[in-house]
């Protein structure tokens, strides 16, 4: 059996800056092995990346599906944790992950929460931000004094974490 191990040698297209989970830095470490089924997973630190034959397109395509899984399950136990803090949400909202070019997440008035799988990347505190700030348009869903000042009593009960 040939392994053949590369941590630098494949770069991912439109990507120069390390790669990021829950906001923290990993190594990318690229595993080429013809008799295994592609696969990531996050080891000691590094996300390693095994495929049959080693090509940057394919190692992209694995990282992102591997960020949207992740996401999914991050997102779906960090919507849990919020809903204790929302009083006006009586039920279990459907979560979607979808790629948005300028926006972490949204909120439809039939309360559709839609998070951008790139949030992933960031601390959970984060995450818990985005979250509640889409909470809370289901009880006012633009950006009133009415939304603010739901948010800031949430945010004072979470500690006040508020992002720059």
């Amino acid at each position: 059996m040939s392994v053949r191990v590369s941590e630098d040698s494949v770069t991912l297209p439109n990507s120069h800056l390390p790669l990021v989970y829950l906001g923290k830095q990993y190594l990318l470490k690229v595993l080429e092995d013809p008799n295994v089924m592609p696969q990531v997973k996050l080891l000691r630190g590094k996300l390693e990346v095994t495929l049959r034959q080693k090509s940057a397109v394919k190692v992209q395509q694995l990282v992102n599906d591997w960020y949207k899984v992740r996401a999914k399950e991050v997102f779906a136990k960090r919507l849990e944790a919020m809903l204790e803090q929302t009083l006006w949400v009586v039920e279990r909202l459907p979560l979607r992950i979808l790629t948005m070019q300028t926006q972490w997440g949204s909120c439809s008035p039939q309360g559709r929460l839609t998070l951008n799988p790139h949030l992933v990347k960031a601390p959970r505190e984060c995450i818990d931000y985005v979250i509640l700030h889409e909470l809370c348009h289901l009880a006012e869903h633009n950006h009133s004094e009415r939304f603010y000042l739901i948010k800031a009593r949430l945010d004072a009960r979470a500690g006040g974490y508020v992002l720059a």
